[in-house]
């Protein structure tokens, strides 16, 4: 069976509800994006790229700390 990346639809959300608002990543965003990129079981290399380019855009000093924490989490576990 075929994995689909969901790469796209991350970065699509991203730039469409996260960043067009207030410039951050609330706890219903992250939620989303990793629910999005894990909609098949595995974070793949393009998902990877695109959640990369998006937690880097943001300052981990303006986000709630469970956001940052979670962040923090999701990427040492999908290797972003």
């Amino acid at each position: 069976m075929e994995s689909r990346s969901n790469a796209d639809a991350i970065e699509c959300y991203s730039f469409l509800v996260m960043f067009a608002n207030d410039g951050l990543i609330d706890a219903a965003e992250l939620a989303f994006c990793e629910k999005l990129a894990l909609a098949d079981g595995v974070v793949d290399d393009d998902e990877r790229d695109v959640l990369r380019r998006i937690f880097s855009r943001v300052d981990p000093a303006r986000l709630a700390p469970q956001v940052r924490d979670e962040i923090a989490s999701f990427r040492a576990r999908y290797g972003i």
